[in-house]
């Protein structure tokens, strides 16, 4: 029998301390289906939607009970551009896992080096206030989206 190597956390390579952020479901509609959508997982929605035009959708964020957990966040695309509309017309769903790190262009280097593909760089997200993102395809078929804990100094997002 082959062994299978541990894996240890501590010894990973997480620049910045990563943390999970948020997962992101792909939806037709947020109007739609967000109460159903948080009631199936027992989350607290807010109410607020947000329209990002630079990546040409919208999003909102269910939340449960505690402060400490990812939050979910639903993600509807605005127009055949979007980057996640093709992701829907195959049935949506679940979409990505989002972390949050503190240096966004280090992380970008590691999962390069990790063979990861990075399938959009990164730019501001008026969801996050202007933080930016990236977005990284594993080699196991992983879609992650970076955030940047910080915003970038020299960034304006106009909403």
């Amino acid at each position: 029998m082959d062994s299978i190597e541990t894996f240890d956390p501590a010894a990973s390579e997480r620049p910045g301390g990563a943390s999970m952020h948020h997962v992101g479901f792909v939806v037709s509609s947020i109007d739609a289906g967000v109460r159903g959508f948080a009631q199936s997982i027992g989350a607290l929605w807010d109410g607020k939607i947000v329209h990002d035009p630079i990546q040409s959708v919208r999003v909102t964020f269910l939340r449960s009970g505690l402060d400490t957990d990812p939050l979910v966040e639903l993600v509807e695309p605005m127009g055949n551009e979007s980057p996640v509309i093709e992701f829907l017309r195959r049935g949506g769903g679940l979409h990505h896992i989002c972390y949050e790190v503190d240096r966004l262009d280090a992380q970008l280097v590691i999962s390069r080096s990790l063979g990861g593909l990075v399938v959009r760089n990164a730019v501001p997200a008026v969801a996050f206030g202007g933080r930016r993102i990236a977005w990284v395809y594993t080699k196991y078929r992983l879609l992650l989206e970076y955030l940047e804990r910080e915003p970038a100094r020299s960034i304006a997002v106009r909403t």
